[in-house]
């Protein structure tokens, strides 16, 4: 795990579970203390599924970042609560279709903060990677804060990735969506994605979370999270489980977690 410095070391928390963490060591990271593992293994005891729902968001974020750079021709991504970087983050993607592609990731994570500076150093020359720390309910300091890099006069995929469960109230979700989007020109895209409701497996999970000292994961329907993408022209095949929009693989299943591309007209 690499090291904080102390006024970060001061904030991380250790003996406390965290969503960043416990997400890391589901996708088979190092990033993670013994509670947030604790935690991990008991939502895995009674839903298994969840390590391959951590693994399949990544091959989702990888396929919609990879249509937004090569095939919509988005250069500029606003990914807020990205969370601990592993392997083909948003801008080892972006860049590589497009060096020039300008990235800011948000979170508010310590953990997350740590690992930032070691990750910018991995941007391409022509391109420009970089942090804000900021909570994403607070879209003023966010977009703010994104403009020293992002140019909002040019189309940008924002990007929710896994990360709205946490808020309990989806008028707040929504509420948070739109005023980053209504920030953003036409022509920009919204990617969100989230678990959702529908199995009883999954539902078991997200309760033995809470029980674990977990921040507790609020799971939606699909037709909920789709009203996040309100005004928005849906990208083919729109709201759908994240192994199965646009997949690479034929042989796909639906998970327990749907997502969608949008575009702003």
């Amino acid at each position: 795990m690499v090291s904080p410095d102390p006024d970060l070391a001061a904030k991380l928390q250790p003996e406390v579970p965290h969503a960043a963490r416990i997400w890391n060591y589901w996708m088979g990271g190092k990033d993670h203390f013994p509670a947030d593992r604790a935690a991990g293994a008991a939502v895995a005891e009674v839903y298994p599924e969840i390590v391959v729902m951590a693994q399949q968001s990544r091959r989702f974020l990888i396929r919609a970042v990879r249509f937004l750079a090569a095939e919509a021709g988005i250069r500029q991504f606003l990914d807020i609560g990205t969370g601990l970087p592993t392997m083909q983050n948003t801008h080892e993607v972006a860049q590589g279709i497009a060096p020039e592609s300008r990235i800011v990731y948000v979170d508010n994570d310590p953990m997350v903060l740590v690992h930032a500076r070691a990750l910018l150093g991995s941007t391409t020359a022509e391109g420009v990677t970089t942090y804000v720390p900021a909570d994403y309910h607070d879209p003023e300091k966010i977009l703010v804060d994104a403009a020293a890099t992002l140019d909002f006069d040019q189309p940008i995929a924002v990007m929710f990735m896994g990360v709205m469960g946490y808020e309990p109230d989806l008028d707040a979700v929504r509420s948070v969506v739109g005023r980053v989007m209504g920030a953003t020109t036409s022509g920009s895209h919204l990617v969100l994605w989230d678990g959702t409701d529908t199995s009883p497996a999954v539902v078991s999970g997200a309760e033995r979370l809470a029980e674990s000292g977990g921040v507790p994961y609020i799971l939606r329907s699909p037709e909920q999270l789709a009203s996040c993408f309100e005004g928005l022209t849906m990208v083919e095949p729109g709201i759908a489980p994240i192994t199965l929009w646009r997949p690479d693989d034929s042989d796909a299943v639906a998970i327990d977690a749907y997502g969608a591309v949008a575009r702003k007209p």
